[in-house]
């Protein structure tokens, strides 16, 4: 089975677009070569792959048929990729929520003078 159709198929993408991209961006490596689209996954194949600032590793442990449900996808991969990546990923969500709330809008004259304020009270 192609490497793009895989991984449509274990639900890592959308759609297969999607995963036809990321092999262009050399985002998309088999057993430690990067993969073009059309290349050819088999059973024991080690597939690494970065989508939304994490690394996956992903161990193919068989071929589906078709597109599986989400309780269905652990039959056919076996995710080895580490905690700590998906940690990272929560600390910079934290990170970005810290200064404003998503939908608040752009900062106020009142937001930039706190600002400015809050350098001048630490020297």
């Amino acid at each position: 089975m192609r490497v793009d159709k895989f991984l449509w198929c274990v639900r890592y993408y959308k759609t297969r677009n999607m995963v036809t991209e990321a092999c262009k961006k050399n985002q998309v490596t088999v057993n430690g070569q990067v993969a073009k689209a059309s290349k050819e996954v088999f059973p024991m194949d080690k597939i690494t792959f970065r989508k939304d600032q994490i690394t996956y590793i992903i161990s193919v442990l068989d071929i589906p048929a078709n597109r599986v449900g989400a309780k269905l996808v652990d039959v056919y991969r076996k995710d080895e990729t580490p905690k700590e990546s998906f940690e990272h990923l929560e600390l910079l969500k934290l990170s970005k929520e810290h200064y404003r709330k998503h939908g608040e809008g752009r900062p106020t004259k009142k937001d930039r003078r706190d600002l400015d304020n809050f350098g001048l009270e630490q020297e």
